[in-house]
């Protein structure tokens, strides 16, 4: 069965490079991934999934099933948004994608090779199921707006990783030690994003005045308004940022300003404006605390001037749980297929970024880690060396929202990343696109996603242990519910493509 796996990836290697191409191209961000959504679902169906669009209330969201008869189910998912300001064609130097600028959004972790690379492992183990006669069934879960730990949350809250005997969970590697390796112990930590809108509803009110024949004339007194809530607000955090928490353990307070329309230069205050603010914590006592903070601050700042604020979730997601027992199937698989490798043709590739990016073009031009594995234990152990001994979680990604509702391994598959650096973040971005470059490792998540998927589904004694495990680790005081008690949100400043008489744009809405 585990050679049919092989087989399917081998015979659609043409075809994974394309799609993943395709979603590279369409570059859509948070929230606003139509075409990317649209092209999962269309593909999905062909495959013989039934396909729930929209779920969770998401527009670009949506769960997919298949079965094979009676017997457990195998839980997978693909991501597919991509960051503003970060728009890169998948060429050797620097040049945004046709017909837009470089602030349009780009893939960077990239999501278009994780996205297809689960996708991939999903369709092989389908193949293998159907051939061989393994009973059991698939899900299939599409992630929106995960730069913003956006869909999980909501997801996880109305049951959609529920009745899994096991989620496997793809990254590309992004953080050394782990690369070509699964998580053991710590995993990572918790979430809460949020945004603060300051509304200045009633600016004649702020100040004492008599008024004037007209209301608000260039020398009566006003409220300040919004965008100076919005500027106290920014520099309040950021004076305060390092006063929050401790300065060790890994942890992170980062801002946006959302787009918003306001009174050009006349002399009127703005009526609204809105900052978001991710928190990026090991656990949810120090989310609550900063959070807190956040909002003793947004209160005193909206006194200040003349506003009222709003705080709208986007999203709060706890730390993950751990699974040594799916750790373990994974890395097995991981073992066998072996790590990612990259012939004669791609390495001259990265070496042409190399030489865009005013270095020397090494002989072997890619980091040692991306061809080597490392074992969970030892990838645990060097992570350590720069955490306290008391903290359990570090770094973030809302994968860990699903390790509470099934049993969930976290597994890295190098993507190239170049020696010599540092290097600018648009050659990173190139070479997850560069199809010679990405490809190694789209396959490679294929085959091992389809290699433990299939041992879970013929293997009881691995899902009782993986089950018995994930039973014990969160019971008693350690299990923690759902956060999500917000509905998905849509309705904000959340950066786009737009199509007018000019073609497709970026556009920044109002």
């Amino acid at each position: 069965m585990f050679e049919t796996a092989d087989d399917w990836v081998a015979a659609h290697q043409q075809d994974l490079s394309d799609w993943c191409a395709t979603i590279f191209d369409y570059a859509e961000p948070a929230w606003r991934e139509y075409r990317s959504a649209a092209w999962y679902v269309k593909c999905l169906r062909e495959e013989g999934f039934s396909v729930e669009e929209g779920s969770g209330g998401m527009p670009t969201a949506f769960c997919a099933e298949w079965s094979n008869g009676d017997g457990p189910k195998v839980g997978m998912y693909a991501e597919y948004d991509a960051v503003p300001g970060n728009c890169q064609a998948a060429r050797p130097e620097r040049a945004p994608r046709d017909g837009l600028g470089y602030l349009a959004a780009g893939h960077t972790d990239p999501h278009s090779g994780l996205g297809i690379g689960a996708l991939g492992g999903l369709l092989a183990t389908k193949a293998a199921m159907e051939k061989h006669g393994i009973q059991g069934g698939l899900r299939f879960t599409g992630e929106p707006a995960e730069k913003v730990r956006g869909s999980k949350p909501i997801h996880a809250a109305l049951g959609y990783y529920d009745g899994l005997a096991a989620m496997l969970s793809f990254h590309p590697f992004y953080m050394l030690p782990l690369c070509n390796t699964v998580r053991w112990n710590t995993q990572c930590g918790a979430a809460y994003s949020m945004i603060y809108r300051f509304r200045c509803e009633t600016p004649e009110t702020w100040g004492a005045q008599d008024g004037t024949p007209i209301p608000q004339s260039h020398s009566d007194v006003r409220a300040p308004g919004a965008n100076d809530a919005l500027m106290l607000m920014y520099q309040t955090v950021r004076n305060l940022r390092d006063s929050m928490l401790p300065h060790r353990g890994g942890w992170s307070v980062s801002e946006a300003i959302l787009g918003m329309g306001q009174a050009t230069a006349d002399n009127l205050p703005a009526v609204q404006a809105d900052i978001q603010y991710m928190i990026r914590v090991p656990d949810l006592a120090m989310a609550e605390r900063i959070s807190g903070e956040l909002d003793r601050i947004s209160n005193s700042v909206a006194d200040m001037t003349g506003c009222v604020v709003e705080k709208h979730w986007v999203c709060k997601s706890r730390p993950g749980l751990t699974n040594h027992a799916m750790a373990s199937v994974v890395w097995d698989s991981l073992q066998t297929v072996g790590a990612p490798e990259w012939d004669a043709a791609a390495l001259d590739l990265a070496r042409q970024v190399q030489l865009a990016c005013g270095k020397e073009g090494a002989e072997n031009p890619l980091i040692d880690a991306c061809t080597q594995m490392i074992s969970p234990q030892e990838a645990e152990q060097k992570l350590r060396q720069s955490l306290p001994p008391e903290q359990r979680n570090s770094t973030s990604d809302d994968y860990t929202d699903m390790s509470w509702h099934a049993p969930t391994a976290r597994f890295y598959i190098a993507r190239p990343a170049l020696r010599d650096g540092p290097y600018p973040a648009w050659a990173m971005n190139a070479l997850g696109g560069i199809p010679q470059l990405i490809d190694p490792m789209v396959t490679t998540a294929a085959r091992v996603l389809a290699h433990s998927a299939l041992r879970v589904l013929t293997d009881k004694d691995v899902r009782e242990a993986a089950w018995e495990e994930f039973e014990a680790r969160r019971s008693g005081d350690n299990f923690i519910a759902p956060l999500c008690d917000y509905e998905p949100p849509l309705d904000f400043a959340w950066p786009e493509y737009v199509e007018t008489k000019r073609g497709r744009h970026w556009h920044l809405p109002g």
